[in-house]
């Protein structure tokens, strides 16, 4: 197997270099379903960016006061557990927030709960509505992750046709499956 899920169907098959035949191995199929895991396996989710978290702090807070605990829960919340900042950004993010006038921390309970001042609320409508931007490393990560799940059904699902189907049906599901591929590079090139 190269690892390639490119080039001509007449040449290769949908996984690379594995094309299904009729009385093939059928650990062919395991071996090309092990190859589209690998594709995905092990892939960091993209790291969020310094402005992600200032801007997702900014917007928190302009809701209402939060510790920082509560705002890591809820970044984490609203990712859908795709991004859980970790104390080391967010206090950090918090400390010059308030070294920038932005925000002010209140001692409540043995805990600073920080909130935004006028300029901070300036500062949050400029920077807009968190997290609906969606383009931030959290969304992302969510996306790729979802992705290679509907990925692995999929491949998951050409595997039962190999082990169970007569041979049209084989032949039809390559079919069907060269089509998608195609379907899926259209839409990359779109603009």
């Amino acid at each position: 197997m190269t690892g390639s899920f490119t080039g001509d169907s007449h040449s290769r098959g949908i996984f690379g270099d594995f094309r299904p035949t009729v009385g093939g191995s059928p650990g062919d199929i395991w071996e090309a379903l092990d190859q589209l895991r690998g594709a995905f396996k092990n892939q960091p989710a993209p790291r969020a960016g310094r402005g992600d978290v200032r801007s997702a702090v900014l917007s928190l807070l302009s809701e209402r006061a939060m510790h920082g605990y509560q705002i890591i829960h809820e970044i984490e919340e609203r990712s859908g557990g795709s991004w859980k900042p970790s104390p080391g950004s967010i206090y950090p993010t918090l400390q010059l927030l308030a070294d920038e006038g932005l925000i002010h921390a209140e001692a409540e309970g043995g805990r600073k709960t920080y909130s935004l001042t006028a300029e901070g609320r300036e500062a949050a409508e400029a920077a807009g509505p968190w997290p609906a931007q969606g383009q931030g490393a959290e969304s992302r990560g969510h996306a790729v992750r979802t992705l290679s799940k509907a990925g692995m059904e999929l491949a998951q699902a050409a595997a039962q046709v190999g082990r169970s189907g007569t041979p049209e049906q084989i032949r039809q599901a390559e079919k069907e499956l060269d089509q998608v591929r195609r379907r899926l590079y259209s839409i990359l090139a779109q603009d």
